[in-house]
């Protein structure tokens, strides 16, 4: 009978790490993946929802309240499209309650899942309420779409993926009449902007798909 050497329990152990951690960015991209689903068929019910209420329990199950439209004024509230504790109303969203309500918990189940960026608390409501923030349609144009309110000209962003997610460190502005790469290193958005973009990010890093497609490493330096 061989016994097992030092060698090999580290073999296992780096082998053991590279399991987690890869069970880690499947689960992430998993709860992404049922968000973007049930998102997608909340919008073909009501397309003007923006945002899911719930209560929220220790045992990470949840009771769905509502569904709510973009609020129209910076002092104002946000319009209730959908109420699911009322009972007496004909509503599209009626017929998936049951999909909204286990979507988003399944969503939310882990504590590392990434759809938690999108989530804070209802202020319009008192206690255990809560406001889920439904995904852009395409992450990546609602992320261009927020670099280019403040620099027209961008091309390119450079992003730390390390960085709560994926905070962008430097705006790339095409070029100049010399043929250098115009980077504005510290962007001029707002801190709200500024959050918004990278939790948009962090769950482009978090999509195998939409990362390969849009992410690439930065070459390395001298």
């Amino acid at each position: 009978m061989t016994s097992t050497t030092h060698e090999d329990l580290t073999l296992l152990a780096e082998q053991r790490s590279q399991l987690d951690a890869q069970g880690k960015r499947t689960a992430q991209a998993y709860c992404l993946a049922v968000l973007d689903h049930i998102s997608a068929k909340i919008r073909a019910a009501c397309p003007e929802a923006v945002y899911v209420t719930f209560a929220f329990y220790s045992t990470r199950t949840l009771d769905l309240h509502a569904v709510l439209g973009a609020q129209t004024s910076p002092l104002g509230t946000c319009p209730e499209l959908w109420n699911n504790r009322e009972g007496t109303q004909e509503h599209p969203l009626d017929y998936i309650a049951y999909d909204i309500e286990s979507d988003v918990q399944t969503a939310l189940a882990p504590y590392i899942s990434p759809a938690w960026a999108s989530v804070h608390r209802n202020s319009a409501a008192e206690g255990n309420s809560w406001l889920l923030e439904l995904p852009p349609v395409d992450r990546v144009a609602r992320v261009a779409e927020l670099v280019r309110e403040r620099h027209p000209e961008a091309t390119a962003v450079v992003v730390d993926g390390r960085s709560a997610g994926g905070r962008i460190i430097e705006v790339l502005e095409g070029v100049d009449d010399n043929g250098m790469q115009v980077r504005a290193p510290r962007p001029k958005w707002t801190p709200a902007c500024d959050t918004a973009l990278t939790r948009l990010l962090g769950q482009v890093f978090a999509l195998p798909a939409l990362a390969d497609r849009h992410l690439m490493p930065l070459p390395p330096t001298a």
